[in-house]
């Protein structure tokens, strides 16, 4: 269960990281609003997670996907540059994350 927190925590980090540009520099009440809720849903799906899962490996996996989930949604929703080097880091990154999940010890 740890694990599938931990997941939808990274998922709901990527849509934070998405919603903060809308906010214009938190001069916009109902962007704000909305960026302030999913950063406090993350961080409480991620300190749920942490309760069976050692803390760095968590944090590791957390900011990962979060990580990934933004460059990739970078790309295709914003047409950000895609070049050789960040292909290598968001595969360092996606291989990251599965190597954290292959060798954490069972919950």
């Amino acid at each position: 269960m740890s694990w599938l927190l931990l997941i939808a925590a990274g998922l709901v980090e990527v849509a934070w990281s998405q919603s903060i540009k809308p906010t214009a520099g938190f001069t916009r009440p109902l962007p704000t609003l909305l960026c302030f809720a999913l950063a406090a849903v993350a961080v409480y799906l991620l300190s749920t997670a942490m309760k069976g899962l050692p803390v760095g490996t968590a944090y590791a996996v957390f900011t990962g996907i979060g990580a990934a989930g933004a460059i990739t949604l970078g790309i295709v929703l914003h047409k950000d540059p895609v070049t050789p080097g960040r292909l290598l880091a968001l595969a360092l990154i996606i291989g990251g994350v599965a190597l954290s999940h292959a060798t954490a010890p069972a919950e």
